[in-house]
């Protein structure tokens, strides 16, 4: 494939930003590993910029074709997509510079939130805010994207701006990647494909838990209704945030909290030192349900084995004062359409954000099961989250494999027949 984009305006640079070892603004002369070379991205791939119709005509919105955003990027980062958040009209793409772009397409997010990656399952068309490749045949999608992914951390460095730091097409119009025969890049794509499927099918897992621990609570027989002070107590988190470490304890966000479930993908680290300060007043043990009092409201997730941290700001814990009635029977009670109605109707609405005002949540209303029904239900509930605990550290461990494997393998420092090995012995 000649050199190519599908875009105008200036030329590609002429400096050099060396990345991590797979990605370069500009050739960086360096060494690769036997069968690696470095080639220019535009030589083998088709650069392709997109748009936003005009917000200003709702008749260009809301149609049947799928338009990549910055949250699809950042909710599905490392993924191919099938669907999206937003979806634009015909009518929309025929008044705008959006176009369609063929499934396989690779899309990097380069301002806003620089460096997340997608691939598109289907056609789609994406916001001016992506730089998109459509792969020749000398070069694979999915090695591609899985390159974007290694190199992260370089494409936020190839970024500039004094308002919103930007990956600007001349630098993206320079980009080279270290590739080996296609071949090889399909075989390493697959191996690390295996342990990202591996992640989506207990992603799969852990959504029918959930569901079917809801369920449960739904079908309770008979029910009782007590203030939520006479069931739990209640402890807020720290109003200040700490100094942040690569590794240590939890310092538990909001983000975290994903109806039901505790993901610490966006959550950050405290030092051991730092730790005692932070769970003077509480420290968050299995089962209490932690939950957001301000901005994110009536989200909520259980404590899970294995897990120290303490409580970020903004952030709120229940703890079961009956023996009998586990946390997760008092998560589902406050995720029931019931409670969440109580904090639509009394949370405090604010000029900035909304938020519970904890002083008060003490007497809300609180539909549990009746007393006879907390041990087996507690029973129940509590295994389907055991469960759920169980799917995300097993996903932790092929994540920081993957994550291992990924940058050894796009730069050639480990051969494809030893990664499989590990891989195989992982899935």
């Amino acid at each position: 494939m000649a050199a190519e984009t599908g875009t105008r305006g200036r030329a590609a640079t002429q400096g050099v930003i060396a990345g991590r070892g797979a990605l370069s603004v500009g050739d960086p002369g360096t060494p690769t590993a036997p069968g690696f070379r470095w080639v220019r991205l535009t030589d083998v791939a088709r650069l392709e910029s997109g748009h936003t119709p005009s917000r200003r005509h709702p008749e260009y919105w809301d149609g049947e074709i799928p338009w990549i955003g910055i949250r699809d990027a950042t909710g599905n980062h490392g993924r191919v997509i099938q669907t999206t958040n937003q979806k634009i009209s015909e009518e929309g793409l025929a008044n705008s510079s959006a176009r369609i772009l063929p499934a396989g397409t690779v899309c990097l997010s380069r301002t806003a939130s620089v460096g997340y990656v997608v691939s598109m399952g289907v056609p789609m068309a994406t916001s001016q805010d992506f730089v998109n490749w459509v792969c020749g045949r000398e070069l694979s999608s999915d090695y591609l994207r899985y390159v974007f992914i290694a190199e992260q951390g370089s494409v936020r460095r190839f970024a500039h701006g004094t308002t919103h730091q930007t990956v600007y097409y001349p630098e993206a119009k320079a980009f080279h990647v270290c590739v080996p025969r296609r071949d090889e890049q399909d075989r390493i794509a697959e191996v690390l494909s295996a342990l990202d499927e591996k992640i989506l099918v207990n992603e799969k897992v852990r959504d029918t838990a959930l569901r079917l621990a809801g369920a449960l609570y739904a079908a309770k027989s008979t029910t009782e209704i007590k203030p939520l002070g006479d069931v739990a107590d209640i402890f807020d988190g720290p109003h200040a945030t700490p100094t942040k470490t690569d590794a240590g304890p939890w310092f538990l966000s909001i983000s975290s909290l994903k109806g039901g479930y505790l993901d610490l993908s966006e959550s950050a680290h405290l030092s051991e030192g730092e730790f005692p300060k932070w769970t003077r007043r509480v420290q968050p043990r299995v089962g209490d349900v932690l939950f957001s009092y301000e901005t994110r409201l009536g989200d909520a997730a259980l404590m899970m084995p294995d897990v120290r941290g303490s409580l970020g700001r903004r952030m709120a814990l229940l703890r079961s004062k009956i023996d009998r009635l586990a946390g997760a029977v008092l998560l589902h009670a406050y995720l029931s359409p019931a409670f969440q109605a109580e904090i639509a109707k009394r949370a405090v609405r604010g000029a900035t954000v909304d938020r519970i005002p904890l002083k008060e949540l003490p007497a809300w209303p609180l539909s549990l099961p009746a007393a006879g029904e907390h041990a087996e239900l507690s029973v129940r509930l509590s295994s389907l989250h055991g469960a759920i605990a169980n799917v995300y550290h097993e996903n932790q461990k092929l994540a920081d494999l993957r994550d291992a494997l990924l940058p050894k393998l796009v730069t050639g420092q480990i051969r494809i027949k030893d990664a499989f090995r590990v891989v195989e012995d992982a899935v």
